[in-house]
């Protein structure tokens, strides 16, 4: 009884739930009121209907709408919105990928469908568009205009005494105090803090982002953390720009300011975490962009994910190396800025290279191995030995015998990824998304939550906090609507890890199974999710069933549904061995029976803590190892 009414209770509070959810929360900005935030089912939801760019050119040409054509949106007057000062009308911008429709005015996102009835030519009286018209005005979501931070004044209203004093607290000492003055930065004196006002494309403020200490180090927050889409601008002076250079933080955009460049700096708000569809309005205007992050291979690989929202052909890329460090780092050094930007190059890579072209990446590689190797587990420190680490770009192949724990193995594993700031797509066709997220939930916990729901609310607003995602489908699916949901997701939430559990429920119906080959058809899912992998640089990680096998027969690659091309195009198979049933000592195991990277093989050992649903290795047994594997030995049916 206690665990159905606590499957009913997170039924009812976590973010895909059906229905919608209103909330206190504290308020970031350090106040002790409470603002009110609305969870709309549609905000969190994956499947979005997408409609292609030639579909929306033809509406509005047929309504006799002008448009504007930039590199990500097409622009057009809004037809709801009223106008803001009686002359000029607002814009909404409309994502030629995504199809998502975006109006600055009343910072709304939705699906063209919403308002593609205002385009069409139905002859309906003007009463009734009216009426329409206001129908849609009550439905959009309220937004609440920012809150400015408490205790934080202007600082042009301060002594500059009291500012630069700030400013040499969080290490500013090399930046003029007259730069701060162009950005309209509010100062905390108390709690020597700073915060930058983040703009949307109309110029409106609607968030911070703060800078501020912890102990020794200098931090930096955006505000809201999670519903920000304002960008920090500034530029050398009154000209506007065609080209712009793209930071991560404002210390790297206040050392480009010292600068004499032409160019326009911008600051993302959320770093590389992800980067919204609304902020992609405040790069329409530029003809060549300068990504300048972070000068390590996490930075690379994300600059390759922003640039195909930003039009990969305008985008230029800083390489990271020891002598192009961030701007900050080098204005610290003494690296002259000017020529760290005349070496930067394009994202896109000719059909044929050489190896001059791909050395500044081999360098980078070697510079920064340990990043390279991918983000390293914290619950599977034995993972970390074999595998090195979770990479971007790689297809992960995961089997086992039915009922072996592969669906709970695989979310405590997804889990500890997404604790660390991997955003993940989970894609649960055997079990549904209520009893998943049960599960996620209690191993985050670490203990069952059905004798103590007075912990839900904690645990539950601590997993609402993951950059993890769900989709909706559940039983057999098509692969073209699960591939199309991915990549859509992919693009609008800067998914980094997809996991498909499993693969047999894109084989096909019954009936339609009749006319196909099974195994064709499998080998064709596997080539799709290969080829996502590769060019969107995400990691897949695959489900399959292994074949009919005998239980006292250990499995191998050979045993993996299907023919030989899932085994073939994965970087990574793992195998669940449990042997407690066909053995006195049996126990239950992972196998890493092909690692691409490094080549490294061997097993891991999984003791199941039935309380929090954990394969998580404990402190006690940190001393254990993992067993090195030849790539053609058999393992022993004991561990």
């Amino acid at each position: 009884m206690l665990l159905a009414n606590s499957l009913k209770y997170i039924v009812q509070n976590l973010r895909f739930n059906n229905n919608k959810i209103s909330k206190n929360v504290p308020c970031p900005l350090r106040t002790n009121q409470f603002v009110q935030r609305q969870y709309c089912s549609e905000k969190f939801k994956i499947i979005d209907e997408s409609t292609s760019v030639l579909t929306i050119r033809r509406s509005l040409k047929t309504a006799g709408v002008e448009a504007t054509e930039g590199c990500s949106f097409i622009k057009t007057l809004c037809p709801v919105c009223d106008f803001p000062d009686g002359k000029t009308a607002s814009s909404i911008y409309i994502n030629k990928v995504s199809g998502n429709v975006v109006c600055p005015s009343c910072q709304l996102v939705s699906g063209w469908s919403s308002v593609e009835k205002f385009f069409l030519k139905t002859g309906k009286p003007t009463k009734e568009r009216e009426r329409l018209k206001e129908l849609f005005e009550k439905s959009k979501p309220k937004i609440s205009a920012p809150i400015e931070p408490i205790n934080a004044t202007s600082i042009s209203n301060l002594e500059q005494k009291a500012v630069i004093k700030v400013m040499e607290s969080l290490k500013l000492q090399t930046i003029p105090y007259s730069v701060l003055l162009n950005f309209s930065v509010l100062c905390d004196t108390e709690s020597n803090e700073l915060y930058f006002p983040l703009k949307d494309v109309d110029g409106v403020v609607v968030g911070y982002r703060r800078l501020y200490k912890i102990g020794n180090d200098v931090a930096e927050q955006t505000l809201p953390e999670t519903e920000s889409f304002g960008v920090l601008k500034s530029q050398s002076g009154k000209k506007d720009f065609t080209s712009a250079i793209v930071v991560l933080s404002i210390v790297d955009m206040l050392a480009l300011a010292t600068q004499k460049l032409n160019y326009t700096f911008i600051c993302l708000p959320h770093g590389l975490k992800q980067l919204p569809q609304q902020c992609l309005l405040n790069f329409e205007t530029y003809q060549k962009l300068i990504l300048w992050f972070d000068h390590d291979t996490v930075g690379w690989d994300m600059a390759f994910s922003f640039a195909k929202k930003l039009d990969e052909k305008r985008c230029l890329f800083v390489r990271p190396t020891e002598m192009h460090p961030t701007p900050y780092r080098a204005s610290l050094d003494s690296i002259d800025i000017k020529t760290i930007l005349n070496k930067a190059q394009p994202i896109l890579h000719k059909s044929i290279t050489t190896f001059q072209s791909l050395r500044q990446d081999v360098l980078s590689d070697l510079q920064n191995i340990d990043k390279v190797q991918g983000v390293k587990w914290k619950r599977f420190p034995i993972l970390n030995k074999l595998l090195r680490g979770h990479r971007k770009g790689e297809l992960t192949v995961l089997t086992g015998p039915t009922g072996c724990g592969k669906t709970t193995f695989m979310s405590e594993y997804s889990l500890d990824l997404a604790m660390q700031g991997v955003s993940t797509l989970w894609g649960s066709f055997e079990i549904r998304n209520t009893r998943l997220a049960s599960t996620l939930l209690r191993q985050m916990a670490g203990h069952s939550l059905d004798s103590s729901i007075s912990d839900f609310n904690h645990w539950a607003d601590a997993f609402e906090k993951l950059p993890m995602f769900f989709m909706t489908f559940h039983g057999q699916q098509s692969i073209k609507i699960v591939m199309d949901t991915i990549e859509h997701a992919q693009y609008v939430h800067d998914i980094h890890h997809v996991i498909i559990d499993n693969v047999q429920f894109m084989m096909g119906t019954a009936d339609e199974a009749k006319h196909m080959d099974r195994f064709w058809k499998q080998d064709s899912i596997i080539g799709a999710f290969r080829t996502f992998a590769t060019k969107k640089n995400c990691h897949v990680t695959l489900v399959i069933h292994p074949r009919k096998e005998r239980d006292t027969e250990e499995l191998t690659t050979s045993s993996i549904f299907g023919g030989a091309k899932a085994t073939q195009e994965a970087d990574n198979v793992l195998i669940i061995q449990d042997k407690r049933l066909t053995a006195i000592r049996g126990k239950k195991y992972l196998q890493v029976a092909k690692n691409r990277y490094s080549g490294d093989l061997g097993i891991m050992t999984l003791d199941f803590d039935k309380d929090g649903l954990s394969y998580a290795t404990k402190k006690k047994k940190d001393k254990a190892t993992a067993t090195e594997q030849q790539p053609n030995d058999d393992l022993p049916a004991e561990v």
